[in-house]
This record gives structure tokens, C-alpha cells and sequence, in this order.
């Protein structure tokens, strides 16, 4: 039951930015009404309930810090959208405040962050509300084989709430999507390697937008790669995606990838959402690749999808391949070398107190304490400390310059080129790979349920700082179909 002390007027579920403004702006809400109404929901559905299990933290300032932005509406107005929205970050991106920035592992249980990632620090500036820390796949997922999506030594295991325990929430950022499509809060910052944010959020059926590596700031993200690594917003709206890609990019002097995003970021991306955006558009796909490797009833999920895209003016071009790399086994050379360089930059920076300072100190950490931290084992972090740290060995080098040759220059440059594409498209579990190793930005948006009840979505990708188009086709297809909807929890 639903306390009488918050408003009864107000609809949280699947509500949006644009909804909650309106009734900040009307004075029928308040920040520190709808953080209240957000922690109450999280109460009945993440620890009760389906215990849901998305949230490690909730932050004990956010009241507060509401009530302080409510405060200033009154004096000065609004700093931004994002003021007095309730944001949820994933537990691998560093907050100065009260909670933790762990990456989900008991290593890190005692870790609190000196400072904030340029991303939060942006989200603040904003005028939003951070609200806690999502729960994610140990170490972004990267830290052994066969681990199971969602969970975590530290926080357990995250459920999707179309089918607690019986559907994949997806990882790493699995607490996020899972939370955002429970309507646990208005919107969410995921991170990804490859596919973290786009999977969880076609599996919970969300949006996510994966940017271009280098258009917002990793600076304060406990690292994976790299060459890979990027934070991105996740939503239940497109819309509410890119109300929060624009408040997030921008260029970092801590993070070299983001000086080339000077000319390219732009701080407003609603100005791309266009219902009308799909006529004329060129989208690929690789047809027979890919439509094989689905279910039966998937298979119909994408060729509705692109029934929608013809029926709104797009053409579809049939593609052979959109990169060399498709016919290759997956290369994790990149990542296994570069996550020991960058975790051991990483660990350097914490208090001594929290007594790891390398990735060598967190295998025997976890050995020390193999019940808790062990379940599923650690070979990939094993794998990654054989390595030399200093990035120059022949195999790392030779596979980072094979991306940049075979998923830039030869893959979806060459293909968007070569048949003047404004995207490709790709079914959700299969389109993340080729963009990650790119570098490239990917949008993902709800396309229907499979025959199970399980959400699925597509995905598209396009060429380098290509999100605003990504934005307006990801836009037009989600106004054409309205194929998010909540979940029925209990």
C-alpha cells in the first residue's frame, strides 16, 4: 500500500523526464516526493516481492539533496532537464559521497571513491538527484567464464523482472536495465565493453545507447579496456536517453579519447527526435547471417521490425557481411591485456585502507576468501595477470590494430560507405560485438516479446559521433511500434 504521505496524483510508473518536469513545474511533485515515492517502490519490489535485487546502495543524502534542489527551483528555476530526477549509477563508476564504488566484488566492499567520475560530477552540476548504486555482473563481467549474468560476490544475484529467475537479466550493467524497467527509478548510467549496456537493456526491454569511445568521459570508471570501455544511458524512453547522453558528453582532459569529441558532442540530442525520422533512411542487414540464428518466433520480431522501418519510408539493404571480423572467433586478447593495465592504474589511486593495490592482490583476495568470491572462479583475471601490464607485447598489438583495420576501416566504415548507409542493423543477443571492437555508438530499442514472454530488441549501429542520426531512427521506430511495456510485479 502506497504511503498517504506521498502524492496520489502523480503516476510513477513509466512515467519520464518530460512527465516529472511538467509536475515539478505545475507544483503538483516534488524532487523530494518522487525520491521518497522511488524508495518506497524499491522497497516493495527489490528486496520484498520478486526481490529483484538491482540496488547495492541507496545513497543516505538523497533526500536531502532533493529537498536542496526543490529549494532551489523556487529561488532560481530549473538547472537543466535532469533537475530533481532520481539517477541510478552503476556500481563501477566512482561517487564522492556515502556509498561504495566496488564493481560488485567483496575486494572492493570497503572502497569509497576520493572524488566523482566526471560523468557524476556532470550529473550533479545538472541538478540530478543520485539516488544509489545498481548492482552489476563482478567486475563488469570480466572477471571468468560462464559467470552468470547479474550477479555479483557482493550483492548477489540481479533477477529480470519479466520472469525473475527464469528469464537472463543480461550484464554487466544488469542492475541498471533491470531497475529501469521496474520503474525504480527514472533513469540509469550503464557502462559497456562489449554489449553491457546494450543486452541488458534489449533482455529488460529498455532503451541504451552505447556512445562513440571518447564522447563521454571514463575518468573515475573502474576500467575493463581501454580501447572498448564507455558509460551510456539507459532508459525507458528514447527520449529520456537523449535528455541524458546530452548532459553526460563532453570532453575530459583526464580521458585523451574525449578531445576528439570537441567539434562532435552535442549537449542537447532531443533536437533529433524526429517521429518522421525513418522515410528516407538506408538501413543494412546481413539477413541470411543473421535471421538463423534465431528462435522461430524472434525470427518474426525483426522481420516486424523491418516491416515497421519499410512501412515508414526506410529502405532496407540487403548485406553480406558488415564486418571481416563476423567470420572470426571472438579475440580477447584487447581486453586481456589492457584490464591489467588499467585496473592496476585504477587500484593505485584508493586509500591504502582498502587494501588492494593490484590486480595480483585481488586474485588473492579472492583465494583468501574462495567461499564468498568464488562461485563461479576467476580465470579470466588469472589470464589477464600472465600478462606484462605495459601493453607491448606482439599479440596484444597485432589484435588491437586487427580492430581498427576490420571493425573501423574494413567493416561498418566500408559498409555504410560502399551502400550509403545511415545504419546497420542487427538482432539484439548479435549487433553489440562489431560496434564494441569499432568503438562505434549502438542504440538498442524495444521490438516485442518472444514466444516465451521474454523481451527482445534490435539494434542499430552507425559510423563514429553518428548519434544523433542513431537517435532520430531509434526515435521513429519506437513512436511507429510502442513495443515497451512494464512489468507485471507482484
Amino acid at each position: 500500500m502506497m504511503n498517504p504521505l506521498l502524492p496520489k496524483i502523480f503516476q510513477l510508473e513509466e512515467t519520464t523526464i518530460n512527465n516529472i518536469q511538467e509536475a515539478f513545474q505545475n507544483g503538483n511533485l516534488t524532487s523530494k516526493e518522487l525520491v521518497c515515492m522511488y524508495m518506497e517502490r524499491i522497497s516493495l519490489y527489490d528486496r520484498q516481492g520478486p526481490g529483484l535485487n538491482t540496488i547495492l546502495e541507496l545513497n543516505p543524502d538523497s533526500i536531502h539533496i532533493a529537498e536542496a534542489l526543490d529549494e532551489e527551483r523556487k529561488q532560481k528555476g530549473a538547472r537543466s532537464p535532469l533537475h530533481g530526477i532520481p539517477v541510478l549509477i552503476k556500481d563501477n563508476i566512482d561517487t564522492n559521497d556515502k556509498m561504495h564504488t566496488s564493481a560488485g566484488s567483496l575486494a572492493l566492499k570497503n572502497a569509497y571513491a576520493a572524488r566523482d567520475a566526471f560523468i557524476v560530477k556532470k550529473l550533479r552540476e545538472a541538478g540530478a538527484v543520485i539516488l544509489g548504486k545498481t548492482n552489476m555482473t563482478e567486475w563488469a563481467n570480466f572477471m571468468t567464464e560462464n559467470m552468470t549474468n547479474g550477479y555479483s560476490s557482493r550483492g548477489g544475484q540481479v533477477l529480470n523482472p519479466y520472469g525473475p529467475g527464469t528469464f537472463d537479466v543480461s550484464g554487466s550493467s544488469s542492475g541498471s536495465g533491470a531497475a529501469i524497467a521496474a520503474n525504480l527509478a527514472t533513469v540509469a548510467v550503464g557502462t559497456e565493453t562489449s554489449g553491457s549496456i546494450l543486452c541488458p537493456s534489449y533482455a529488460n526491454n529498455i532503451v541504451g545507447i552505447k556512445p562513440t569511445v571518447g564522447l563521454l568521459s571514463r575518468a573515475g570508471i573502474i576500467p575493463i579496456s581501454n580501447s572498448q570501455d564507455t558509460a551510456g544511458p539507459m532508459a525507458r524512453t528514447v527520449t529520456d536517453a537523449a535528455i541524458l547522453l546530452g548532459i553526460l558528453a563532453g570532453a575530459d582532459e583526464e580521458d585523451p579519447a574525449t578531445l576528439k569529441s570537441i567539434e562532435k558532442a552535442k549537449n542537447d540530442y532531443t533536437a533529433y527526435l524526429d517521429k518522421g525520422g525513418l522515410k528516407g533512411a538506408r538501413i543494412g542487414f546481413a539477413k541470411k547471417r543473421y535471421l538463423k540464428m534465431l528462435s522461430n518466433s524472434q525470427q518474426q520480431i525483426m522481420k516486424n521490425a523491418i516491416s515497421i522501418m519499410e512501412q515508414r519510408g526506410a529502405t532496407i539493404i540487403e548485406l553480406n557481411e558488415t564486418s571481416p571480423l563476423e567470420h572470426e572467433e571472438g579475440d580477447f586478447a584487447v581486453l586481456l591485456y589492457e584490464f591489467k593495465s588499467g585496473i592496476n592504474d585504477y587500484l593505485k589511486r584508493l586509500h591504502p585502507a582498502v587494501g588492494v593495490r593490484t590486480l595480483k592482490d585481488i586474485i588473492q583476495f579472492n583465494k583468501d576468501n574462495a567461499k564468498e568470491c568464488l562461485k563461479f572462479g576467476q580465470t579470466l583475471l588469472l589470464e589477464s595477470e600472465q600478462t606484462s601490464g605495459t601493453l607491448t607485447e606482439p599479440e596484444y598489438i597485432k589484435s588491437r590494430l586487427n580492430q581498427i583495420v576490420k571493425a573501423q576501416k574494413l567493416g561498418i566504415d566500408k559498409v555504410i560507405e560502399e551502400h550509403q548507409l545511415d545504419a546497420v542493423l542487427y538482432p539484439g543477443e548479435f549487433g553489440y560485438e562489431i560496434g564494441a571492437k569499432a568503438g562505434y555508438p549502438s542504440i538498442t530499442v524495444p521490438a516485442g516479446f518472444d514466444d516465451a514472454g521474454a523481451p527482445y530488441g534490435i539494434i542499430l549501429t552507425g559510423r563514429a559521433f553518428s548519434e544523433p542520426t542513431l537517435i532520430r531512427l531509434g526515435y521513429a521506430f519506437e513512436q511507429a511500434s510502442l513495443f515497451r511495456k512494464p512489468p507485471v510485479l507482484e
